[in-house]
């Protein structure tokens, strides 16, 4: 289950109803107290049931209910809300306009503590005697059932959802409508007790901790961990859990036995049981360093290094680990407190979580460097309005201009040259080659480690604007732009390149020979980074799309590819995966021979040459 959306109402700063998307990676930049703590912390009370304050609710309301909604995607399917009798979340209409699991919490601030509601925002039946058939117990069901005149004998009548699937079948056509359906009322709290534990895990790391013994700067991180495991290994502590039981459960009963032959009577009154669940977050870790100093009682820089570097082993440890769960990092201000070279190293390490399937990253930052290292697409502008309520813009183009003008775009002021690539998959190639070629290429540039050059990912739209209109030109920059050929006659971008090369700052634009980057890729790097995926292709083919169907086919799904080409989401939804794994884990394993027998016209090197000759 992943995040799509967080919606905020009369929560502190957002008075007006506000849908915030949220995607793999999502940056929140902007002022200071312009809104962008507020976005974590309303997530942390939704997801780790952190109870609001009566002081929460938004100071410009005259209304006393706090609202914070989240919407998901990738859902499971099926679930189980009658006992081993699967349904879907869409047979049971609780899925919003979108296809989206929406899930609304409420709170009423009027009271001393605030009380809790939940409700699923869904698309629903508007019908008399279906509205409300998720409250019905099975006692219920079976007298709908009746007063309907529904034939008993084509109904399992001992199971809810085969009464509901009945029900709704008798009473088409259904009149669907958007509603607010309570889950934590009679029956229907059965289905959030199944959604609950399916929800992302979401930690939340805060730039502002105390320094004090056990900070948690560096308790957070190991606490997490802790936490991680205890979730994945739940299976196997259920186990233990009910060997633990029954052993104390058989102690009692003979116990109970003995003492039947002493007293039956008090044999009799007695019933073994057990007052509390087991509680298995108990482990503590802490970290010292040098002569056993607590490392709370070092500088800041290091205690972020630390949180630095956790992030990075993590995502090294989710890219090799299957079947990790889904979760949700939040970072207030990773940059507080580092050099912009461990910036760098930071947000690389986040992007490389954020290519997990199951993993998404929120940061937040009001300064330029953080928001010039990130991708733009990641961008949401925070802002707070005349009337002192906050607002949030995804980067648009017209938002692509703000940014740049009021907080900039650039690393630092190191930055020499401006890379523009289409997108963030481009990068993860650019980089990683670089990086793998620098060694035996002094004369390249590295993305990894230069810290003169920045790469800039656009895309669509929003490629054709940043070149139409030269948003940085007022900084004397030279700008690369590399673009995919594809297959378009002429080639999609084309005219941005003319554009560019006609620039007289420096400025140049290249179209790659081959179809797009991936076509640079060697056959054996794919196989070695995709678990022993073999393709053979040539400079035209999508490679991306290749990949996706030797995936697929591997996978064993049973699910023919021509059907999936034929479901518009899921082909897309494949390729982009494919793609992702492509620029990350295939190119992670080019070597310099591979990259000489994939680009025989040394394309990628005269590229990185081209770009570390412009620098100072």
């Amino acid at each position: 289950m992943k995040l799509s959306a967080v919606i905020l109402e009369n929560f502190r700063g957002y008075y007006q109803k506000t849908r915030i998307s949220i995607d793999d990676l999502t940056a929140f930049i902007g002022k200071n107290d312009a809104g962008k703590s507020t976005i974590l912390e309303a997530l942390d009370i939704f997801l780790n049931d952190v109870k609001p304050e009566r002081s929460d609710v938004c100071v410009h309301s005259t209304e006393t209910t706090i609202r914070i909604g989240c919407t998901f995607t990738n859902l499971s399917n099926p679930i189980i809300i009658d006992a081993a009798a699967p349904t879907s979340l869409a047979a049971e209409y609780l899925l919003n306009e979108n296809g989206e699991l929406e899930i609304i919490k409420e709170w009423d601030s009027s009271a001393k503590t605030p009380k809790e509601s939940i409700f699923a925002a869904a698309l629903h039946p508007t019908n008399p005697n279906v509205a409300d058939l998720l409250t019905l117990k099975i006692s219920d069901l079976k007298s709908r059932v009746k007063l309907l005149g529904i034939d008993e004998t084509t109904v399992n009548l001992s199971i809810s959802g085969s009464m509901r699937e009945a029900i709704r079948e008798a009473c088409q056509p259904l009149t669907l409508e958007r509603k607010l359906l309570p889950l934590d009322k009679d029956d229907a709290k059965k289905v959030w007790d199944q959604l609950k534990p399916q929800l992302p895990m979401y930690a939340l790391f805060k730039s502002d901790r105390p320094s004090q013994d056990g900070d948690e700067e560096v308790q957070s991180p190991l606490k997490f961990a802790i936490t991680q495991a205890l979730k994945e290994m739940a299976d196997d502590l259920k186990r233990i859990e009910d060997s633990v039981r029954a052993r104390a459960e058989d102690v009692a009963k003979r116990t109970l036995a003995k003492l039947n032959e002493m007293d039956g009577r008090l044999a009799s009154e007695l019933k073994p049981f057990f007052k509390t669940d087991p509680k298995w977050d108990v482990f503590k870790f802490g970290l010292v360093g040098d002569n056993d100093i607590p490392i709370n009682k070092r500088g800041s820089g290091v205690r972020r290094l630390i949180l630095l570097n956790f992030f990075r082993a993590e995502a090294e440890r989710r890219r090799t680990e299957k079947g990790a769960l889904n979760v949700i990092y939040a970072i207030e201000e990773p940059e507080t407190s580092q050099h912009p070279d461990n910036q760098r190293l930071l947000v690389q390490a986040l992007k490389d979580l954020a290519a997990d399937e199951n993993t998404q990253v929120l940061v937040t930052s009001h300064t330029p460097g953080l928001a010039g290292l990130l991708p733009s697409d990641s961008l949401r502008y925070v802002r707070k309005q005349a009337d002192g309520t906050a607002a949030v813009s995804h980067c648009s183009d017209t938002d692509l201009t703000v940014i740049a003008n009021e907080l900039g775009v650039l690393p630092d002021r190191r930055v020499q040259v401006l890379v523009f690539v289409e997108g963030t998959n481009d990068i993860e190639f650019l980089e990683r080659v670089s990086s793998m070629l620098k060694p035996n290429f002094p004369n390249i540039v590295d993305f990894t480690s230069d810290s003169r050059v920045a790469l800039v990912p656009l895309g669509g739209g929003s490629l054709k604007q940043w070149v139409a209109k030269h948003y940085l030109r007022n900084l004397g920059i030279p700008e690369v732009h590399i673009y995919d050929r594809d297959e378009g006659t002429p080639p999609k971008y084309q005219q941005e390149c003319d554009a560019v090369n006609k620039r007289s700052d420096r400025s140049w634009a290249v179209l790659t020979t081959k179809r797009e980057l991936e076509n640079y890729l060697h056959a054996d790097a794919i196989r070695e980074g995709m678990n022993g995926i073999v393709v053979t292709f040539t400079d035209t083919c999508d490679v991306p799309e290749i990949v996706a169907q030797a995936v697929h086919t591997a996978s064993g799904t049973g699910r023919a590819w021509a059907e999936i080409t034929n479901d518009n989401k899921c082909l897309d939804k494949k390729i982009s995966q494919a793609k992702k794994r492509l620029n990350r884990d295939a190119a992670g394993k080019m070597t310099v021979a591979r990259l000489a027998q994939s680009d025989t016209s040394n394309e990628v090197i005269g590229w990185l040459t081209k770009i570390y000759s412009m620098l100072k």
